[in-house]
């Protein structure tokens, strides 16, 4: 337990040290915190945080890791919190084992079989093959396995099996004023460019100033508009699930997209486009903009860029009703169909490295719909999407 929340904060970017761990340990061993959450918290923050800067990481990690133990302390009957109890049955199977598990036999089986079972089911289980539950070998439920199923309860991915899950996510927006460590993701989006002078007059025209001076006799200041990159770009970007594992990447292309192109939209989806997308992943439940109304705004000479690693389940980009967070009346290769339709130069970055993409049958597929013109997000691969672009 410790141990997890000294990972945990090292890997928030709190600078704690080994020796640090050691003393709250030795304090711990000496009941110096009691069973109180609140004097425990206190001790671990003055052990571990040695400048005030962390301590809103600290707290969000503190809050993460010791969830729910203050109720465990108030019940002598629980010392452990159930959280941490439930994580404990969660499956490692021999890959012997899960070749046994049979999947149910598709998308419409499994949702049919789900129905079944809430009618059936009565209380909580756990462990298992049929009933919606915990740890267990049932296509329903959590911190089990199954090949294909219905994640319903659990704290983000495991095995990457799941074809619906049933919680609430949230994402949140990506930041697009990142520091960059490199220009070199700038310099393959220059690749790019169309230089017009467009707008207000407003940037001194140097020559021209000279010149009618000279002619005029006196001073004949010439303003000019100023000359920007005149390429207009929609920037489609994939959050959450197994995208989360990529925000420090899309953030810097998102940063350093936002400084190069002026003319730039940017839209959110997950997995999949589908009939909607949002702009704000806060509201992306309240305020969805069709997806038809931006393809009907914006015109076709608009550049199309998806970024997304491509991997989910087949069932989201080739059936109606296969996403995995709603039922879409139009299966998801016909939105991207759509959309290279209407923006014929549109290219996919893909930020999993290029050589594990036969591995994985939704980037297959998603490759061939969009044409070849998948690109892996490096600045290699940066460079040659520009270059398709242009």
């Amino acid at each position: 337990m410790f141990i997890a929340f000294f990972e945990a904060l090292k890997a928030a970017g709190v600078p704690v040290s080994v020796r640090e761990y050691l003393t709250l340990m030795e304090a711990m061993d000496k009941d110096v915190a009691g069973r109180e959450v609140t004097n425990f918290y206190y001790l671990a923050r003055a052990s571990l945080v040695k400048d005030e800067r962390h301590l809103d990481r600290f707290d969000q990690v503190f809050g993460t890791c010791f969830k729910g133990l203050e109720a465990a302390l108030a019940d002598p009957g629980h010392s452990i919190p159930e959280e941490w109890l439930r994580k404990l049955t969660e499956k490692h199977l021999t890959e012997e084992e899960k070749a046994q598990i049979q999947a149910l036999g598709g998308l419409d089986k499994l949702l049919e079989t789900i129905a079944e079972r809430l009618k059936e089911q009565k209380g909580r289980h756990q462990g298992g093959s049929k009933w919606i539950g915990t740890g267990g070998t049932s296509p329903f439920g959590a911190y089990g396995y199954n090949p294909e199923g219905i994640r319903i309860g659990q704290d983000g991915n495991r095995n990457f099996r799941a074809v619906k899950v049933w919680d609430k996510r949230e994402f949140r927006d990506l930041d697009d004023e990142v520091e960059l460590g490199t220009r070199n993701i700038k310099v393959a989006l220059r690749r790019l460019r169309k230089f017009a002078r467009i707008g207000a007059a407003e940037e001194l025209d140097l020559d021209g100033t000279i010149r009618a001076t000279a002619r005029q006799g006196w001073l004949d200041v010439k303003l000019r508009p100023e000359r920007r990159n005149a390429v207009k770009v929609l920037l489609f970007l994939d959050v959450g699930g197994s995208m989360d594992w990529h925000v420090g990447q899309v953030e810097e292309l998102f940063s350093a997209a936002r400084a190069e192109f002026k003319h730039l939209q940017h839209f959110y989806f997950h997995n999949c486009v589908y009939e909607s997308v949002w702009r704000s992943n806060v509201r992306r439940s309240t305020e969805r903009i069709p997806l038809f109304d931006v393809m009907h705004t914006y015109a076709s000479d608009y550049k199309l860029v998806f970024v997304g690693d491509a991997s989910m389940s087949s069932y989201e980009i080739m059936l109606p009703n296969g996403s995995v967070e709603h039922a879409n009346p139009e299966a998801g290769n016909v939105w991207l169909s759509r959309l290279t339709s209407t923006y014929p130069h549109a290219v996919w970055l893909n930020p999993v490295p290029e050589d594990q993409w036969t591995y994985t049958e939704s980037v297959r597929l998603i490759s061939r719909l969009m044409e070849g013109r998948m690109f892996p997000l490096t600045v290699q691969g940066i460079d040659a999407a520009m270059r398709e672009l242009a």
